[in-house]
C-alpha cells in the first residue's frame, strides 16, 4: 500500500519514518525543512536503536503527491482547517484516513469536510520531540493504539495494521471511544500542567501537592467519560498512567513544546471540547476548566 504523512514532526517523522524502513512506499510532506530532508535524508534517533534514511519521497505540496491507500495525518489540531486543501490530491475512492492527534471530537471534525471518508484514530503513547530539521528524538515508548471510526474496508484497515507490525511498530486495534478518553486521561493534566507551571513531567510527579492534582485531574477525565457511558476506565487506569509517567525521562509533552516554540496550543480539541462534552451531560470537570482558562490566558495574553 502507498502511505501518505501529512506532518512530517515528532510524530509522523517517527511513524512514517518506521514504516518506510520496514519497507512500505511512503510519500512525506515537509514544510520547513524540505531541503534539508531532500539533501541529507531523515534521522530518527531512537531508544528502540537509531537509524538513518536517505532517497526519501518528498513534497512540498500535496499536489505533487501520488494518491494513496493510507493518509497519516499527524498536524498538530491547530492547523486542521488546511486539511480541505491538503487531502483532495491524495483521495482515491477508497482512500483511509488515520488521524494521530490529540483530543477529542477530532474525526467527527474532519469527517464534516469529508462526509464519507473513512476515517480511523491513531492514540500514539510514545516520547518523541523534533526540534531541529531533519531529526527526530525518540526518546521512549512507542506503541500506537488504533480505533476504527468510519472505516468500512476491513481488509484496508487490517493491512494498515498488519504494514505497522512488521515494521517494529507496536499497534493495537482498540475500541475508538474508549481510546480517546484514555488518551485524554494522560494528555489533560500533563499538557496543561507542564505549560502553566513550567516544567517537566518528573517535577509534576515527584511534588506531593502537584501529584494529587495530576491524579484528580485524571479522575475527572475518566468521570466524564463514564458519563458519556465509556466503559473500561476506573482509578486504576489512572493509577497505571502515572507509574508509566513516573519511569519515563524527564519530558516535555508537546504542548509545553509548543508554548515554549511560540506556536499555537491546542486548547481547543484537548479541554474546551471534552469539557463542552462533560458538561452536555451533566458532568462537570471543575479543575480541568480553570487549567484550560489558565492556558488560554497563557496563549492570548502577550505578557505571559
Amino acid at each position: 500500500m502507498k502511505y501518505a504523512i501529512i506532518g512530517t514532526g515528532a510524530i509522523g517523522g517517527y511513524y512514517g519514518a518506521k514504516l518506510s524502513k520496514g519497507g512500505a512506499e511512503v510519500h512525506f510532506l515537509l514544510h520547513s525543512d524540505y531541503e534539508y530532508v531532500r539533501e541529507h535524508g531523515l534521522q530518527v534517533n531512537s531508544c528502540d536503536g537509531s537509524f538513518h534514511l536517505d532517497n526519501l519521497n518528498v513534497y512540498r505540496s500535496t499536489a505533487d503527491m501520488p494518491q494513496c491507500d493510507v493518509v497519516i495525518v499527524a498536524l498538530k489540531t491547530t492547523n486542521n482547517h488546511l486539511l480541505a486543501q491538503l487531502l483532495p490530491p491524495l483521495f482515491k475512492d477508497d482512500s483511509m484516513v488515520l488521524l494521530i492527534q490529540n483530543g477529542i471530537g477530532v474525526e467527527a471534525s474532519v469527517e464534516m469536510m469529508f462526509p464519507g471518508v473513512q476515517l480511523a484514530a491513531g492514540l500514539a503513547f510514545i516520547c518523541s520531540a523534533k526540534t531541529q530539521p531533519g531529526v527526530v528524538n525518540h526518546q521512549c515508548y512507542g506503541n500506537i493504539n488504533i480505533g476504527n471510526y468510519s472505516c468500512r474496508d476491513a481488509a484496508r484497515y487490517a493491512a494498515m495494521l498488519d504494514d505497522m507490525r512488521a515494521a517494529g511498530i507496536g499497534v493495537a486495534d482498540v475500541e475508538y471511544r474508549q481510546a480517546r478518553w484514555k488518551k485524554a486521561v494522560w494528555n489533560m493534566p500533563f499538557n496543561g500542567m507542564t505549560v502553566a507551571l513550567d516544567t517537566q513531567t518528573d517535577c509534576l510527579l515527584s511534588c506531593p501537592s502537584t501529584l494529587r492534582l495530576v491524579k484528580e485531574q485524571m479522575m475527572e477525565v475518566i468521570g466524564a467519560a463514564n458519563a458519556l457511558g465509556v466503559e473500561g476506565l476506573d482509578e486504576s487506569f489512572a493509577d497505571k498512567m502515572i507509574r508509566n509517567t513516573q519511569v519515563m525521562v524527564p519530558y516535555s509533552p508537546s504542548m509545553k513544546l509548543d508554548y515554549d516554540f511560540h506556536r499555537p496550543m491546542e486548547i481547543e480539541f484537548l479541554y474546551t471540547r471534552p469539557i463542552a462534552e462533560a458538561r452536555a451531560v451533566g458532568y462537570e470537570m471543575p479543575r480541568l476548566a480553570m487549567l484550560e482558562s489558565l492556558l488560554r490566558y497563557k496563549e492570548e495574553s502577550p505578557s505571559a
